[in-house]
């Protein structure tokens, strides 16, 4: 009796390689920055030696924060260097149908020879192995047989290796072998970089301040931010207008007006702190500097403006200050804001940019 789900069967569309890989997703066309930095380097230097160092290598993230596009860098680097290597990327589910169908027609030698002669396997999201002990049990007969030939594996999976439910000890240890990095969602930055590239590839020119308002308002993750370009190229072409941030405010008005509703102080705190360049964690620490002192009450005085939270909830929200210190930063950044134009300005923009 097998436990896994029935056989899901071969991609048989037109113009899928044999080796699975969508040639698109290349490192050049992988946005760098802080979010990703060690995840890249350690996939191209796979790459570039496999079978050597970070042997698995496992990369950990979010949906949609760019796991699956690296891992096909690595394929599509190392088929440009070494055309005649045996590459195959997959995700875990296909997997999972390969072991129904080899129990299902008893052709398990086929499917090690597809398996277990490869260079280089990919293998997408494998918590979905949990509670299917047939596949686990042939994952690991793949994962030993691969890399006693020096072949390298490079898996992905929304979870750290410990972090996996429902899947044997043997073969996480397994997982956990090699080196785990972990890929963040992106920061300010490195969204406005992807945005504009993303625009060029489509042949579009976005302004660096449209980039901007759009990436402080889509924040989760970088196929939200694709999902938000496209809307925004389409509106754009659709109604013969230029890319301007009310264009795409007009574009995104559906996206903004539930985020309009959902003014958070921790969304308060992580825009305010993009925009005066600290780290967010300078919102709950002790530090005094002018530098972190001021954006913390400015973030402060935007919390009693824009949320429901009364003083004492802002005040355990910034580190479990009490609430005096709140009222006392709410007071002062109101006052300074009727006499300094520059703040009011300030204030201005990130009130725009929360409220969407």
């Amino acid at each position: 009796m097998v436990d896994e789900p029935l056989e899901l069967g071969e991609d048989k569309s037109p113009g899928v390689p044999k080796n699975r890989l969508n040639t698109g997703l290349t490192f050049d066309t992988l946005v760098e920055g802080s979010a990703n930095r060690m995840a890249r380097a350690a996939a191209m230097h796979v790459a570039g030696m496999p079978g050597h160092l970070y042997n698995p290598l496992f990369i950990y993230g979010g949906v949609g924060l760019g796991k699956t596009h690296l891992m096909h860098a690595v394929g599509n680097k190392l088929l440009l260097d070494r055309p005649a290597s045996k590459v195959l990327y997959i995700h875990a589910e296909q997997f999972v149908s390969d072991v129904v169908k080899a129990y299902q027609r008893k052709t398990f030698d086929e499917f090690k020879d597809k398996y277990h002669s490869l260079d280089l396997l990919l293998i997408d999201d494998v918590q979905f192995f949990a509670n299917k002990e047939r596949t686990q049990e042939e994952f690991f007969n793949a994962f030993e047989a691969l890399l006693a030939k020096k072949s390298h594996i490079v898996m992905t999976s929304d979870t750290y290796p410990k972090g996996l439910a429902d899947i044997h000890e043997r073969l996480v240890s397994r997982f956990d072998s090699g080196l785990t990095v972990a890929i963040e969602p992106p920061e300010l930055e490195m969204r406005v970089a992807i945005l504009i590239n993303k625009a060029q590839v489509e042949g579009a020119d976005m302004p660096e301040e449209v980039a901007f308002f759009v990436a402080k308002n889509v924040r989760s993750n970088v196929r939200e931010l694709e999902g938000a370009l496209r809307k925004i190229l389409a509106y754009s072409r659709f109604n013969q207008k230029e890319i301007s941030i009310q264009l795409a405010r007009e574009a995104l008005r559906d996206l903004l007006s539930i985020q309009n509703r959902q003014i958070s102080v921790e969304n308060i705190q992580k825009t305010v702190a993009d925009y005066y360049k600290i780290k967010i964690a300078d919102m709950y620490s002790k530090k005094r500097p002018a530098s972190i002192a001021r954006p913390r009450q400015i973030a402060m005085y935007l919390a009693k403006e824009l949320t429901q939270k009364s003083l004492p909830e802002i005040g355990e929200l910034f580190g479990g200050r009490d609430h005096t210190t709140v009222l006392h930063a709410v007071r002062k950044i109101g006052g300074e804001r009727q006499q300094m134009t520059e703040l009011n300005q300030q204030l201005h923009v990130l009130e725009q940019t929360l409220k969407g």
